[in-house]
């Protein structure tokens, strides 16, 4: 079947912008031949620094004729209305048009035959609405035209379009049609300078051999893998390894339509600086691979690719890069020379002019507040409360350093290099890195204690304060990244076995936004938080509340009210980090319904015992017993639910009376829900939560025998009530290990 060949060539398009618009150019074209009918065997995009091109292949050569029956006016109907359906169907007239019988008269009917056009017809409809709408996320118009309202835009001058269509045994046709004054055609070009001569193409079998004979890799994948080899070959030659880096290999196919691979080499003495800063120099500003040493250790060489094959075998683009490189490490040493005659609590102050949310106050009231609640948590992750403070004082410091401003990438890092130089303790150092961990579902989770604390601090701070402001992740948008916020709290919390209230941080910490327009002037705040950091454990409402009345008068309410609200927001943000949660356990196989129904439970804010909860009641669900049980739970859930309907809420809440009992399967089932009852809240209480389940599987025998021979609504009120009030017994006791009414399937 024919293929179509399409390739827009322009000036330039950038390479972050490359991967995006190849998806979009096939997207786009693709999907307006499946609307027009054209069905397809496989498509495929390509991208290049100056092309985006595509293959369509398998298409057939022509829409499918299409027949329709369209329904007209009544027999006799206004001239009006025979005019408009004559018009409609395409009709001379209404001669041409049936006429059809029903049960409420004569009416017309038109047969109409559409003939199917020819694809080169349909791609040329296409084609310029796709090219004048595409969306580039930047664009501009040139030349004369560039002042008309409907002038063509692209991301930048669009030069030439190739359009052909045709199969392997003919000569293709070239499908034509113009754009902004650009007509289509069979020809593309080579390489800007190696092979800049017009190329003319029939298919895309010699479209591709024809480019690399003019100098040009289409395909940015093999781009990519011609500069990964030749750089791991040049680097081998010499002896070194290349610090491999897949974004700036991915960026650099981008710049370049024929790859050369070339080593430069620096001063040695430019390695007395951190070797990030070197990477990051030489990535930044030169898009080059640096190099290793077998050992680790950074080599003085650096790799580069260039976009020619140069007559003097690469010497002078060599040398420029050098100097460049030279230049840049120059910079990079005067910063971190300049960084480090500065020790970083000088630097707070500066802080204090910094805005981090224009709700949230600057960096410096933020530093305050993150030392005070990494204090809060220390012990409770095993740190020292002195270099916790220590470390969450100095954790922002080098966001005003110079080496940062260059490279804001380095945040943390640099931080940690300039903290060990002024002799802080190894761990406030290693914390004023790791307290940004981890930045994603990749990165490594904090382990020493005082980073730990820390970056829970730094989080949660972000999480409560963004909530605070009523500014939450919505749909696809989290512009302040507290999805990962929330997630890298998990991850800290689980990966490390914390045992941390969640609820209670959050409550606490909220109290502090909470109260944020009158607590500085009122000096209770350290007071409040010590009050509901006691009683919080029991009822987080009804403490927040006691904490507020306690601190309020008869004619000061603002305690009680923002008491009120740091509850109502930590308790919304409970159910965001169920939410985060439940992607967290789902990436390593767990179930989100058992995570709702453990969330169900009161007062479930250790993340540690969730997760416990959440694999013992897996495992049990995946048995015999924990599946016949879950059934006989629904089958009591389901007939109390009908019958609360009629006599309401908790009428069968009451404990059933044994001198009732009218059968032995009764008795039966209450005497093992007496004894599991118990059995399950003592296993539960010392967090067993496997043996919890077990003494629930001893329920699935009576539970089945009870179903089998007891009939619940008897014909008897107080037998009826008695057998109801069991069930109600049986659906508390399966309730205290989880919300089965939750659990899917």
């Amino acid at each position: 079947m024919p293929d179509l060949l399409l390739e827009l060539f322009s000036e330039e398009i950038p390479a972050r912008m490359q991967a995006q618009a190849a998806a979009d150019l096939k997207r786009l074209v693709t999907g307006a031949l499946v609307d027009a009918g054209l069905l397809y065997e496989g498509a495929e995009a390509f991208v290049t620094p100056r092309r985006l091109a595509l293959q369509v292949g398998g298409l057939p050569p022509r829409q499918p004729d299409t027949h329709e029956e369209r329904k007209g006016p009544r027999v006799g109907a206004p001239e009006a209305a025979l005019a408009g359906f004559i018009k409609s169907a395409g009709l001379s007239s209404i001669a041409e048009a049936k006429t059809v019988e029903d049960k409420k008269g004569a009416f017309y009917v038109a047969h109409i035959h559409k003939a199917g056009r020819s694809t080169p017809e349909v791609v040329a409809a296409l084609m310029p609405g796709i090219i004048r709408g595409f969306p580039w996320p930047k664009s501009m118009r040139w030349g004369r035209a560039s002042s008309e309202p409907d002038a063509l835009r692209w991301v930048r001058p669009l030069q030439s379009i190739l359009c052909v269509f045709g199969a392997e045994t003919e000569d293709p046709e070239v499908v034509r049609f113009d754009v902004g004054g650009i007509a289509s055609g069979d020809e593309t070009r080579g390489h800007r300078f190696m092979a800049p001569a017009a190329i003319r193409v029939r298919r895309f079998d010699d479209y591709v051999p024809s480019l690399e004979a003019a100098k040009v890799v289409l395909d940015a994948g093999r781009r990519a893998e011609i500069i990964r080899h030749d750089a791991r070959d040049l680097a081998f030659a010499a002896g070194l390894d290349v610090v491999e880096d897949e974004a700036l290999l991915a960026e650099v196919a981008g710049l370049v339509e024929w790859p050369v691979v070339m080593m430069g080499r620096f001063d040695p003495a430019f390695l007395a600086i951190p070797p990030e800063v070197i990477r990051a120099t030489i990535r930044a500003n030169q898009k080059c691979f640096v190099t290793r040493q077998p050992g680790g250790a950074l080599a003085d060489s650096f790799v580069l690719v260039s976009n020619i094959v140069a007559s003097d075998g690469g010497a002078a683009i060599v040398a420029g890069n050098e100097r460049v490189v030279r230049a840049r490490l120059s910079d990079a040493r005067f910063f971190w020379e300049s960084d480090l005659a500065v020790r970083l609590e000088d630097r707070l102050p500066r802080l204090d002019s910094i805005v981090f949310h224009e709700k949230l106050g600057t960096q410096g009231e933020r530093v305050a507040r993150i030392a005070a609640l990494a204090r809060d948590l220390a012990p409770q992750v095993g740190a020292e409360g002195t270099a916790v403070g220590r470390a969450a004082l100095l954790a922002k410091a080098d966001l005003v350093s110079e080496m940062v401003g260059e490279f804001p990438e380095l945040q943390g890092l640099m931080g940690r290099y300039y903290a060990a130089a002024q002799g802080e303790a190894p761990a406030v150092a290693a914390a004023v890195e790791d307290h940004y961990r981890p930045q994603g579902p990749s990165d490594r989770v904090p382990t020493e204690p005082v980073s730990v604390a820390v970056a829970l601090a730094d989080k949660l701070d972000t999480l409560v304060g963004f909530w605070a402001i009523d500014e939450k992740p919505t749909g696809s948008k989290d512009p302040f990244a507290l999805r990962r916020a929330a997630l890298g709290v998990i991850r800290i919390v689980i990966e490390n076995g914390l045992r941390l209230r969640l609820r209670h941080e959050l409550t606490l910490h909220g109290l502090v936004f909470a109260t944020r327009s009158f607590a500085a002037e009122d000096h209770r705040l350290t007071e409040a938080r010590e009050l509901l950091s006691r009683y919080i454990r029991d009822d987080a409402l009804n403490a927040t509340i006691a904490v507020a009345t306690h601190l309020s008068s008869s004619l000061d309410q603002r305690w009680i009210e923002a008491a009120e609200i740091a509850h109502r927001r930590a308790h919304d943000l409970m159910t965001f980090f169920a939410d985060r949660l439940k992607v967290y356990l789902r990436d390593k196989g767990a179930r989100h319904d058992l995570i709702d129904a453990v969330f169900a439970l009161p007062g479930q804010d250790d993340l540690v015992l969730i997760v416990r909860r959440v694999e013992a009641l897996g495992s049990f669900l995946d048995t015999d017993d924990g599946r016949n049980l879950l059934a006989g739970y629904r089958r009591a859930a389901n007939i109390l639910k009908a019958e609360e309907k009629r006599d309401g809420a908790g009428a069968f809440d009451a404990f059933h009376d044994a001198a009732l009992f009218a059968l032995p399967e009764e008795r039966d089932l209450a005497d093992v829900l007496s004894r599991v009852e118990g059995e399950v809240a003592e296993r539960a209480s010392a967090e067993d939560f496997e043996a919890a389940m077990r003494a629930l599987a001893s329920l699935r025998a009576p539970v089945d025998r009870f179903f089998d021979r007891v009939t619940v609504n008897a014909d008897d009120p107080a037998l009826r009530l008695n057998r109801l009030r069991l069930l109600a017994a049986l659906r508390r006791t399966m309730q205290g290990v989880a919300d089965f009414g939750r659990v899917a399937g």
